[in-house]
C-alpha cells in the first residue's frame, strides 16, 4: 500500500493509538510496522485471531506480559561466546518466566473458550524453567550475584564481610581518640577508591601519616588512610578481586546456559511480540467500541453506522453506506463544510483498517472488502517546490491512479475537476469518472459541479448521494443521503439570512429554467425521502414492537408447556401409584378367594381370575410424551351414562357409569372407576339399548364376623422379615372378620421386632392406633394395635 495514501488517510494515528496498548517491544514494532494486506484469506486469519483475543479479554481480561522483553541481542552474543552481564540474565529469566506465564493462561482458557489461533501460536512456546531456575538461583531482582550463587562466592563475601568489620573496628577507635580527633573535619569512616579512609583537615597533613587518596573540592579537607589499616585494605582489596573472578566463573555458566537455548528462545520472542501485538488490537477495539466486520473480496462495502475512529464520539455521525452491489461508483454533491471529505476518509480508513485485521467502529453485521489497493486524491496537496496550482496537483494524483487501478482497487476522489474552469473542470470530471467507471473498480467522488448529478443519473451502476443540510438552522446535518442529488440551498440560505427579495427575485430570474426544474426535482426527491424514511423509522419501531411480543408469547408458550408436562406427569405418576395399589388389593383379594373357594368347595374359574388379572393390566395407561399436543377435538354431542368413551390424558377407552356434576363424570375401564372432566372425554359409541347381561358369579364370598379368627398372633423366634408377612396376613383376616382390636406378642429381647412391627402398623391402613400392652396384657412384649 502506497505510504502516502497511508498519511492521506491518516492510518498512522491509528497505529499509534494501537502502539499504547501494547506491553512488550516486540509488540510495540508490529504495531508500528503493521500494513494493510490484500490476502483475502491471510485477513481473514488475522480478523479471527483478534476476534478470539477480545472473547478472552471479554471473559478473562489481557494476559499479563510483565517481564517479557526484547533479548535477542542478549541471545546471540550469548550463542556467539560472549559474556552477559547480570542485567541481560535477569532479563532472560523474566522474559522465560513470562512466556510461561502466558502460556499456561491461554491453556486454561482454551478448555473453557475456544481459541484455536491464539492456542496454536501460544503452544509453540519453549518451556526453559531449567534456565529460569538457574537464573533466580544466582541473581536477585535487584541484579546483584547472590551469595548462594556457589559456596565459594559465599565463603569469599563472608570473608569480606568481616574484613570490613575489622577495619571499621579499627578506624572507629581511632577517631574516638582525642589526640586523633582534633585533627579530624568530621568524626566518621568513609571509602574512596574501594579504601576505608578518615576526613583529616589539610593542616594537619604533617601530623598524621598515611595514604592521601583524595580532597574536598575546597582543598580544606583531606581523605587519608591511616598506616595502620593499608595492609587490612590491600588484603581486602585481593579479596575483592577473587570475588569478582568468582562471579565472572558464574555468569558464564549462566551464559553457557542461555547459549544453549538461545534459537528456541529468540523463536519464542517473536511469538510473545506477535501475541502482544494480537490482543493490542482487542484492547484497541474495545475502546473504540468496534466489531469485526464480515470481508468478501468480491468488491461489496457495506458500512452499517459506520463511525471515524478519530473524531470524538460524542460529536462523529455515523455513516451509513453501501458500494458494490447495484452500483459501483457514489457521485456525492454539495456545498462545502457539509462532511464529504470525512465521508470518503472514512470509507477510506475503515477499509484499510479492516484491510490490517482491525475492528473497525461500525454495528454488527458491517462488510467491507480485500483490495488490491486503496487510491485517494484528497484535500490540496499543492507542491511550492514543484510550482504547482491546486489544479496540477490533482490532475498528477489522478494520473499517477489511471495508470495504477485495476478492478479490484477502491478509488477515492475529492472535489474531482476543481481549481479550473467550471465548464471545462465539469466536462473534464465527467470524463475522468467515466474512465474510471469502466474499469468496474469502485469509486466514491465528491465535486461541486451540477453537471455531475445528470452523469450519474444516465449512468448505470452509478448513484447521486449528497450530504444533508438542514435549511431552518443553516447547517449541515453530515449525514450522507444516497439517492438523493445534493441541492446548493443558495437561496434558502440568502433568504434566512434576511437578502431582499428584490435581489433573490432577480437572481431567481437569471437561472435557467432547467436547472430550476432540476431543483425543484431534487427538492421533491428529498422531501419524499425524508417521507418514506419516517415510515420506515415507524414500520421499523412496530416490528421491533411485534417481534417483542413475540418472543414473549413464545416464552409464555414454552412456560406453560413445561408446566403442563410437569402436571401431567405428575399426575400420570399418581395414577400409576393408584393403579399399583389397586392391582395389589386385587391380588391379596384373588388370593383370598382362591383360598375360600378350596376352604368351602366353591367353583372359581381359573381362567376368569386371570382375565380379571389382564383387565386390570390393561386399565394401567400408557406414559404420555411430553411434547404431544392433546387433542382439542370435542363430543358430538352430551356425554350419556353408558356412552363409550375415551379418556385423553390417560389414552384408555372406557365407559361412562354416571354424572357426578355439571362438568364431571364417572368413567369404568377395567375393574377401575376414574372421575373426569368431561372436556377430557372423546365420544367413542353410544349406550346400547339394552343393558349388558350381567356375570353369573361362580362364587359368592361372605364376609361376616368368625367366631374362629383368631385376636392374637404369636411372633416370637422369628426374624423382622417374616414377622411383617404375618402381621400382614393377621390384620387382613382380623379386619375381614370384623375384629376391632388385636394383639401381636413380640417379646422385649433387643427391641428389634418390636421397633420394626409398631412402624409397619404405624403406616398401615387398617390400623386406627397401637400401644404397648398393660401389665395384665404382656407389657412391653405384647402391641395391642385397634383397627378401623
Amino acid at each position: 500500500m502506497d505510504d502516502k495514501i497511508l498519511h492521506t488517510l491518516e492510518y498512522r494515528k491509528i497505529l499509534n493509538k494501537l502502539t499504547q496498548y501494547t506491553q512488550t517491544p516486540m509488540g510495540r514494532l508490529e504495531a508500528e510496522n503493521l500494513k494493510p494486506s490484500g490476502d483475502f484469506e491471510g485477513v481473514k486469519k488475522l480478523l479471527q485471531a483478534t476476534d478470539e483475543a477480545a472473547n478472552v479479554d471479554r471473559l478473562k481480561g489481557i494476559p499479563s506480559f510483565g517481564g517479557v522483553t526484547d533479548i535477542k541481542m542478549a541471545l546471540k552474543r550469548a550463542s556467539i561466546g560472549g559474556l552477559l552481564g547480570t542485567s541481560e540474565l535477569l532479563s532472560v529469566g523474566n522474559t522465560i518466566g513470562g512466556a510461561r506465564r502466558v502460556k499456561r493462561f491461554l491453556a486454561a482458557m482454551h478448555e473453557d473458550e475456544n481459541i484455536p489461533l491464539l492456542f496454536a501460536q501460544s503452544d509453540l512456546l519453549s518451556e526453559q524453567k531449567h534456565v529460569e531456575d538457574a537464573i533466580r538461583a544466582c541473581i536477585d531482582e535487584n541484579a546483584d550475584v547472590l551469595d548462594t550463587a556457589s559456596p565459594e562466592l559465599a565463603a569469599i563475601r563472608r570473608e569480606l564481610r568481616g574484613g570490613e568489620t575489622r577495619i571499621r573496628e579499627k578506624l572507629d577507635s581511632m577517631i574516638r581518640s582525642s589526640s586523633v580527633a582534633k585533627m579530624l573535619q568530621d568524626q566518621l569512616v568513609t571509602i574512596r577508591g574501594d579504601r576505608f579512609v578518615i576526613p583529616v583537615k589539610a593542616e594537619y597533613r604533617a601530623h598524621f601519616g598515611g595514604i592521601v587518596h583524595d580532597q574536598s573540592g575546597s582543598g580544606a579537607t583531606l581523605f587519608i588512610e591511616p598506616e595502620s589499616i593499608v595492609a587490612m585494605n590491600n588484603k581486602l582489596r585481593e579479596t575483592r578481586l577473587r570475588e569478582e573472578r568468582e562471579i565472572e566463573i558464574i555468569l558464564h555458566r549462566l551464559t553457557a546456559l542461555v547459549g544453549d537455548i538461545a534459537e528456541e528462545m529468540a523463536y519464542d520472542v517473536d511469538i510473545l511480540g506477535e501475541l502482544d501485538f494480537i490482543f493490542a488490537k482487542a484492547r484497541l477495539a474495545r475502546d473504540m467500541k468496534a466489531t469485526q466486520p464480515r470481508m468478501n473480496d468480491r468488491g461489496y462495502l457495506k458500512l452499517r453506522k459506520g463511525r471515524h475512529p478519530l473524531i470524538p464520539a460524542e460529536q462523529v455521525v455515523p455513516l451509513d453506506v453501501e458500494l458494490g452491489n447495484q452500483y459501483s461508483s457514489i457521485i456525492v454533491t454539495g456545498p462545502n463544510t457539509g462532511g464529504k471529505t470525512v465521508t470518503l476518509k472514512t470509507i477510506g480508513l475503515l477499509s484499510l483498517m479492516s484491510m490490517s485485521g482491525l475492528f473497525i467502529p461500525a454495528e454488527e453485521g458491517s462488510q467491507m472488502c480485500v483490495f488490491d489497493a486503496i487510491y485517494a486524491d484528497i484535500g490540496d496537496e499543492q507542491s511550492i517546490e514543484q510550482s504547482l496550482s491546486t489544479f496540477s496537483s490533482h490532475m498528477t494524483n489522478i494520473i499517477s491512479i489511471l495508470r495504477r487501478m485495476t478492478p479490484k482497487s477502491l478509488i477515492l476522489l475529492d472535489e474531482v475537476g476543481a481549481g479550473t474552469d467550471p465548464a471545462e473542470g465539469s466536462a473534464l470530471a465527467i470524463a475522468i469518472l467515466e474512465n474510471i467507471h469502466r474499469t468496474e473498480c469502485r469509486m466514491v467522488a465528491t465535486t461541486h459541479y451540477s453537471e455531475l448529478k445528470a452523469y450519474a443519473y444516465e449512468r448505470k451502476g452509478v448513484i447521486n448521494a449528497s450530504m444533508e443540510f438542514d435549511v431552518q438552522t443553516l447547517s449541515p446535518t453530515y449525514r450522507l443521503l444516497v439517492g438523493v442529488p445534493g441541492r446548493s440551498n443558495a437561496f434558502a440560505i440568502a433568504e434566512r439570512l434576511g437578502l431582499p427579495n428584490a435581489i433573490l427575485e432577480h437572481a431567481r430570474g437569471e437561472v435557467k429554467e432547467e436547472d430550476l426544474r432540476v431543483e425543484h426535482m431534487i427538492a421533491s426527491l428529498e422531501e419524499n425521502r425524508l417521507g418514506a424514511e419516517n415510515e420506515r423509522e415507524r414500520a421499523e419501531a412496530v416490528r421491533r414492537e411485534a417481534e417483542e411480543f413475540r418472543k414473549r408469547q413464545q416464552l409464555e408458550l414454552e412456560k406453560l408447556e413445561s408446566q403442563r408436562d410437569k402436571r401431567l406427569e405428575k399426575a400420570e405418576k399418581d395414577a400409576s401409584a393408584i393403579l399399583d395399589k389397586a392391582r395389589k388389593e386385587a391380588e391379596q383379594i384373588i388370593s383370598d378367594l382362591r383360598r375360600l373357594a378350596l376352604e368351602e368347595g366353591a367353583s372359581v374359574k381359573e381362567h376368569k381370575l386371570i382375565e380379571a388379572r389382564r383387565r386390570l393390566d390393561e386399565a394401567e395407561p400408557a406414559p404420555r410424551k411430553k411434547t404431544a399436543a392433546r387433542s382439542s377435538v370435542k363430543a358430538p354431542r352430551k356425554i350419556q351414562p353408558g356412552d363409550e368413551v375415551k379418556v385423553q390424558n390417560v389414552n384408555q377407552k372406557g365407559y361412562v357409569v354416571e354424572l357426578s356434576g355439571p362438568k364431571e363424570a364417572i368413567v369404568q375401564f377395567g375393574i377401575m372407576k376414574m372421575k373426569v372432566n368431561l372436556e377430557d372425554l372423546e365420544f367413542l359409541a353410544s349406550a346400547p339399548d339394552s343393558p349388558p347381561p350381567a356375570l353369573r358369579r361362580a362364587t359368592t364370598v361372605k364376609r361376616t364376623r368368625d367366631e374362629n379368627i383368631r385376636s392374637e398372633l404369636d411372633l416370637r423366634g422369628t426374624n423382622l422379615e417374616e414377622a411383617i408377612m404375618e402381621t400382614d396376613r393377621f390384620i387382613d383376616e382380623a379386619f375381614l372378620g370384623n375384629l376391632g382390636q388385636i394383639s401381636i406378642i413380640h417379646g422385649k429381647g433387643t427391641g428389634v421386632l418390636r421397633t420394626g412391627i409398631q412402624e409397619y402398623l404405624r403406616k398401615h391402613k387398617h390400623v386406627k392406633s397401637y400401644r404397648l400392652g398393660n401389665y395384665n396384657e404382656g407389657g412391653a412384649g405384647v402391641t395391642v394395635a385397634e383397627l378401623q
